[in-house]
């Protein structure tokens, strides 16, 4: 795919997952291991609270990417699919596009690469609600899903992964298990009692300073 003309831009916010894999999916942890499956099928939901890309405000924007990869993600071949919330302005959208596929670069231009079929973007409503530690996503007709934490010896603290490396996420992650139903008529999974986590992205792009 080819990149967008060079744009400034950052982004912070939620980031939740469930994939069919068991708890704590392989390929999480790096591309190179073994999913569970054959087939690795899930969503990444995503919650931009701050950001901007160029001169759009992305405050607010809600997206969700569905995805069905081989069962060493690794070896690409990944089939992915982008849901925009709808009530996205046009900047908004033409960003978020530009961001989850990579074409403005930073982590999701690692991920592009892996990615052989990208399925159209559609503009739906995404509804994401994050309270009392549980996360869900619906978008009506197509998703439905959520995550929960699993439970820890100090039941006032969620179990999480420190200093952990991954693309997208950020180094602190909570481990959940999770659920989802998911049909779009390329990619289709429903799944319970499977991988979940979530986490506080942060990511940023400066074409100018990466060209000194």
């Amino acid at each position: 795919m080819e990149p967008d003309p060079a744009v400034a831009w950052n982004a912070s916010g939620l980031l939740f997952e469930n994939c069919n894999c068991t708890v704590i999916c392989p390929g999480h942890t790096h591309f190179s291991q073994n999913c569970t499956h054959e087939r690795c099928l899930g969503f990444w939901a995503i919650r931009f609270d701050e950001g901007r890309w160029g001169e759009a405000d992305l405050s607010g924007v809600r997206a969700v990417v569905a995805y069905d990869t081989p069962q060493r993600m690794i070896d690409g071949g990944w089939t992915e699919a982008l849901i925009v919330d709808v009530s996205a302005s046009q900047d908004q959208r033409t960003a978020v596009e530009s961001i989850l596929s990579g074409r403005s670069g930073g982590p999701w231009a690692v991920l592009d690469q892996f990615v052989e079929r990208r399925l159209p973007t559609r503009f739906q409503k995404v509804e994401l609600d994050d309270e009392e530690g549980v996360k869900r996503v619906a978008v009506e007709g197509l998703l439905e899903g959520a995550v929960e934490p699993i439970r820890g010896r100090d039941r006032s603290r969620p179990v999480t992964l420190q200093n952990m490396f991954n693309q997208i996420h950020g180094p602190e992650q909570v481990v959940a298990r999770g659920g989802s139903r998911y049909d779009d008529g390329t990619v289709s999974f429903d799944q319970g009692g499977t991988h979940g986590l979530w986490s506080r992205f942060s990511w940023r792009v400066d074409p100018e300073s990466e060209g000194r």
